[in-house]
């Protein structure tokens, strides 16, 4: 569910849009890791300045936390 909307939300913002992938890796019951890789030129943007836009993408992950009682931890890598 979560893996899909940040998905959709991350290829929006990206320049190279194709080379997005996220995934996600279930540790526990609880706690869900959800990793997005994208091109090297495009980990600024989702970052974003100060964190921002990471930030806006944790946020939302905390929503869906006190929802379902799982919590994310979301990172982006270049590939």
């Amino acid at each position: 569910m979560i893996k899909n909307f940040i998905e959709s939300y991350v290829k929006l913002i990206a320049s190279s849009p194709d080379s997005i992938e996220v995934t996600e890796k279930q540790i526990d019951d609880t706690f869900v890791e959800v990793t997005i890789s994208a091109d090297t030129s495009d980990v600024g943007k989702l970052i974003g300045k100060n964190g921002n836009m990471i930030n806006a993408l944790k946020t939302m992950a905390n929503g869906c936390k006190a929802k379902d009682g799982i919590s994310y931890k979301i990172q982006v890598v270049a590939n």
